[in-house]
Order: structure tokens, then C-alpha cells, then sequence
């Protein structure tokens, strides 16, 4: 009979390639591990991974496998933490993927709330684009995920924690700096940078105005806010800062100009989990918690940037 035990063995073995890091992963020595995967391959019939002197690779039957695997596994995991959810407990990890145009601003003023809330219970913080976040929760690598709509997140139980707004990011002196009639057509024409593809906030911020269109191929992207920052103070372009980052002072003591965008059409952060989680209730406090944390963000437009031209 195939064991859960096998399956988490087949998991570890996809997740490092390597058998001695899975046998760490599962708490087994490394000849328990090559056991119990062999018994998996003769109760199968076939084998599941290609293995020689210097590298492991998983044949398509073993990728397919590890699939359905972690399904179980995941099914399982929520079946022995139903207890806990009614007895109104959480406890264990808890495995938070978040976006890092949201993570790095939110997650830190929230930690306090949460360990007040549960003191027994450790976070680990994953920061990934969008589609691997949802992944992640399909698959059970993940218990919540803190990303922003619209985007594509399938069938994911999700909360608003709030609406982000944007302020437009300028050279001091910029003719847009400062301007109360900013259009999607003024920000077409002007240099406007704008995180690498792959970042929600890139197509989030094309579609703040839905004159603004697509910049030229050539237009240069970045692979962190600050680095949009940066750019900005150079010289560079403008850019559309996430009202969430600059409340957490991502812009304070750069020499830019921040102008607000009460027009633009803002993202909504939200936090998800799997509709089949049986933590929902708890899952929805934690939401409560992170809309308290948003609000101890807000400070005044003064202490927002070095200068507000």
C-alpha cells in the first residue's frame, strides 16, 4: 500500500533533488529515505526518478506524481488541523507568501498584532511574483498568500484588506509635479518606468488610467521599487508609487517629488487561502489584523518624501 509517508519522501525528493536534503527535510536518515522510495517504485511498477552519481531528475511520471502528491498531502494536512480549528485553536506554522510590492510595507507593522493574537505561533514570510504565490497555495507550500486584484488567482477564497491608490513619482521641478490634472494621456507621453513584467503592480499601474496604453518596448523596467526610486531622483522618468509604500516612508529622504492620484483606478490587496482550508475563521481575523496594520501606515504628505516639490 502507498503510505504518506512514501509521498512526503517523493515530495522532498522534487523540492531539493537531492537525497540527502530530503532525508533532512523528512527527519530520516538518507538510506530510509532511498527505501521508502524504492517501495513506492516496485508498489508502482515504475520508476519516478532518474538517479546517477551527481544528479536526481524526476521522470514525467515521477513530476506527475509529486503533483497528485501534494494534493494529498495537503488534503490531509487540513483534515488534522479541522481539530484545532474547532476547538478554536491555531497552531503550528503558518507559511505567508505575499507580493513584494505588499510584503516588505505591511507585514512588518502586522507581526506585532500577530504575536500578540497567537504568541505560540511562528510566521515564515515568502515574497513571489503573483502566479507562483497561487501555486504555492494550490500545492500546500502555502497556507495564505497577501496579493492584489485584478489577477488571475483561480478558485482562492480571498478577503479585501484594502484599496492602494497610487502617487505619481517625479523629478523636483517636473511639469507634472504637483499637477491636480494628471491624465493617463500627459503620463503616455512622459518617460514613465515601470517594474520588469512578471509584477502585478507593472499591469496594475498601466491600467490606474485607461488612456495611458503600453510603453514602447524599450522603456526601461526595474526589479524593486526602490530602484524605480532611484531612477526617479536621476532623473530618468516618473514612475507610479503604490500608496501603501509610500505611507511605509519608501520615499522619505529621496530628493523626488510625490504627487497624489486621486483619480487613477487603484489595486485591491486582499489575502487568500484555499477554499477547502478549514482555518477560514481564524484566516479572517488575521485579515482584521492586517487592515489594522495598514491603518498605523497613514502619515501626513509632508513626511512622505524628501521633498513634495
Amino acid at each position: 500500500m502507498t503510505t504518506l509517508r512514501q509521498l512526503r519522501f517523493l515530495v522532498a525528493l522534487s523540492d531539493t533533488l537531492n537525497f540527502s536534503r530530503a532525508a533532512e527535510l523528512c527527519h530520516v536518515t538518507q538510506p530510509t529515505l532511498s527505501t521508502g522510495l524504492k517501495e513506492l517504485e516496485e508498489r508502482l511498477g515504475v520508476p519516478l526518478a532518474e538517479r546517477s552519481k551527481r544528479s536526481v531528475m524526476l521522470t514525467p511520471l515521477g513530476v506527475e506524481m509529486v503533483r497528485r502528491a501534494r494534493v494529498v498531502l495537503n488534503d490531509v494536512a487540513d483534515i488534522e488541523t479541522l481539530a484545532h480549528a474547532q476547538a478554536g485553536t491555531l497552531q503550528g506554522d503558518l507559511r505567508l507568501g505575499a507580493i513584494p510590492t505588499v510584503g516588505p510595507f505591511l507585514v512588518p507593522r502586522a507581526l506585532p498584532l500577530l504575536r500578540k493574537a497567537w504568541p505560540d505561533q511562528r510566521l515564515f514570510l515568502r515574497e513571489e511574483i503573483t502566479e507562483s504565490l497561487v501555486a504555492g497555495l494550490a500545492e500546500g507550500r502555502l497556507d495564505l498568500i497577501l496579493v492584489a486584484l485584478p489577477h488571475a488567482i483561480g478558485n482562492i477564497e480571498t478577503e479585501l484588506l484594502f484599496e492602494d491608490g497610487y502617487q505619481l513619482a517625479t523629478p523636483i521641478g517636473h511639469p507634472l509635479s504637483g499637477s491636480r490634472n494628471v491624465t493617463g494621456q500627459k503620463l503616455a507621453k512622459a518617460s514613465l518606468l515601470l517594474l520588469e513584467k512578471g509584477h502585478c503592480l507593472q499591469r496594475h499601474a498601466l491600467e490606474a488610467y485607461a488612456e495611458m496604453g503600453t510603453p514602447p518596448g524599450d522603456a526601461f523596467s526595474a526589479t524593486s521599487l526602490p530602484t524605480l526610486i532611484s531612477m526617479v531622483e536621476e532623473g530618468l522618468g516618473i514612475t507610479l508609487l503604490p500608496q501603501l509604500g509610500v505611507d511605509a516612508g519608501i520615499a522619505r529622504g529621496h530628493d523626488i517629488a510625490l504627487t497624489p492620484l486621486p483619480r487613477a483606478c487603484p489595486r485591491r490587496v486582499v489575502l487568500g487561502w484555499r477554499a477547502t482550508s478549514p482555518h477560514a475563521p481564524h484566516f479572517r481575523r488575521i485579515a482584521a489584523l492586517f487592515r489594522q496594520a495598514r491603518e498605523s501606515l497613514r502619515v501626513p504628505p509632508e513626511q512622505q518624501a524628501g521633498s513634495s516639490g
